[in-house]
């Protein structure tokens, strides 16, 4: 069942497959994979002022626009560098992992964005707790905000 949970924990599970294995050095990332990941980290600038996630003095549609951002973002991404985006749900990362493991992971976050941006313009709100963990999962220490520093090359 495609639910927000079911998203986060298979979003986490297919980035960290892909980190491991840069950081066990099965992966090491060329120049067109370095310099989306750069692009990715331009694209995404949360413009938080360094406050940390969740956002909750800022209004729902700045909240779910900033994850929502991160769907399209990765779309580009991955036509840029032809990679194809996966599903994350019930799904193991294939291995080695690398930039399209690393990128559907990212994605089922900010596919969820796009959902609740939807929804929003129904009137309905995402649960509280959900995109305060979707926001803690994209920036923030250790998050997605932080990934060049988990690759060594």
């Amino acid at each position: 069942m495609d639910t927000f949970t079911a998203r986060l924990e298979g979003a986490w599970e297919w980035c960290s497959a892909a980190i491991e294995e840069a950081q066990e050095g099965r992966w090491v990332r060329d120049g067109v994979e370095r310099q989306v990941t750069a692009d990715i980290r331009a694209a995404t600038n949360a413009l938080h002022g360094g406050r940390p996630a969740p956002f909750t003095e800022d209004a729902w549609h700045v909240r779910i626009g900033r994850v929502a951002n991160w769907a399209g973002v990765i779309r580009l991404a991955a036509r840029a560098g032809g990679w194809e985006l996966q599903p994350v749900v019930g799904q193991s990362p294939t291995h080695p992992a690398g930039m399209a493991e690393l990128l559907s992971g990212i994605y089922a976050v900010g596919e969820q964005g796009e959902i609740w941006a939807t929804q929003l313009r129904q009137r309905r709100l995402p649960p509280r707790n959900e995109i305060a963990q979707a926001e803690g999962f994209l920036t923030g220490p250790g998050s997605i905000e932080d990934l060049e520093l988990f690759f060594y090359d």
